[in-house]
């Protein structure tokens, strides 16, 4: 899995940090850091935090087979 974070439109609420904490972090109190290349056993975490970034600033191309990436949906 791969994923892609677009830092311009970030805006450090946070959700994706709280919800994966291994893949993405909070650098001070606005910058994200995250691990693009996730372990496949954060895939649900990663998902989950993909999907509550208010801003879906998030992009995870889940790359097994896939081309297209997918882009997590608010729900």
């Amino acid at each position: 899995m791969r994923v892609v974070v677009d830092l311009s439109r970030c805006q450090g609420y946070a959700q994706c940090a709280f919800l994966a904490p291994d893949a993405f972090r909070m650098h001070g109190e606005e910058a994200l850091m995250y691990n693009p290349n996730p372990d496949d056993a954060q895939r649900e975490q990663v998902l989950r935090a993909a999907a509550a970034c208010p801003l879906q600033a998030i992009l995870v191309d889940q790359l097994e087979g896939r081309d297209a990436p997918v882009e997590a949906t608010q729900s």
